[in-house]
């Protein structure tokens, strides 16, 4: 069943949708809103299992692809620009590949058409399934419960970005059984033919092993008019390199 997504919109002008990746919402793209907003509306999603949007325990690039589909035709427009990291970078590709007329022009960031290893991901959602935030009072205090399974502090952050309070204390954002149950898949790449012809950045981290050169034929096959650029950072672009993300970001959509 098609969800309705949570969203979060900076700026005016063409609709530009931003999807996140795992464990991530569309508050993490709010550098990047911003340094777009004055040509671009940019709708941030939660997509489903993640943020404020509904959970399902379908959790699959067709139906996240479905709802994204869903949140485009609600606007006037009827049509968007689409960005989407690492798995809402698949989603996005499924999405373009399978509604090809919803979609002006496409991003893709730090992720290729491709199946990749899912156990390197598991350990961070066993560890955030390890606490119980309702038992606690703090955030420090779930921090430092969290921080025996996950020492990088970075990491550490970014899950804890997951963390929220409610009238029956501190909870998960991240519906994370399901998302453990859906590992493979979201490592995966589904079994979706055909291409998109539109126009396609793929916009990979000098430092990430996603986009190599063995991904490229499977880039050309279904988008054969996609360009790779290459910004100074690991998997997280949009928050390691921000300005180069922006600058790549702001040429490709011809905003300078």
């Amino acid at each position: 069943m098609t969800q309705t997504l949570n969203t979060l919109v900076t700026g005016d002008g063409p609709p530009l949708v931003v999807l996140h990746g795992l464990f991530g919402q569309a508050k993490n793209w709010a550098t990047i809103a911003k340094g777009l907003a004055d040509g671009r509306r940019v709708i941030a999603a939660d997509l489903r299992n993640h943020g404020a949007s509904p959970w399902s325990d379908e959790m699959t690039y067709p139906a996240m692809a479905d709802d994204v589909a869903g949140l485009i035709e609600q606007l006037p427009e009827g049509r968007a620009e689409v960005l989407g990291h690492s798995m809402g970078g698949k989603a996005a590709m499924v999405l373009a590949l399978t509604r090809p007329e919803l979609v002006d022009r496409l991003i893709v960031a730090d992720i290729a058409p491709m199946a990749y290893s899912g156990g390197s991901l598991l350990p961070f959602v066993d560890a955030m399934l390890a606490v119980d935030p309702a038992r606690h009072d703090s955030r420090k205090s779930v921090e430092q419960e969290l921080k025996r399974a996950v020492q990088d502090p970075g990491i550490r952050q970014f899950l804890l970005s997951n963390l929220t309070r409610g009238d029956s204390g501190f909870r998960w954002t991240l519906n994370l059984s399901t998302l453990r149950a859906a590992m493979d898949t979201l490592a995966g790449w589904p079994d979706v033919d055909g291409r998109y012809d539109g126009a396609t950045l793929f916009l990979a981290g000098a430092r990430s092993d996603y986009v190599t050169e063995a991904a490229r034929p499977a880039i050309d096959r279904h988008f054969p008019n996609a360009q790779i650029t290459r910004v100074p950072a690991g998997h997280w672009v949009h928050a390691e390199a921000p300005q180069a993300t922006l600058t790549a970001l702001r040429a490709f959509l011809e905003l300078e």
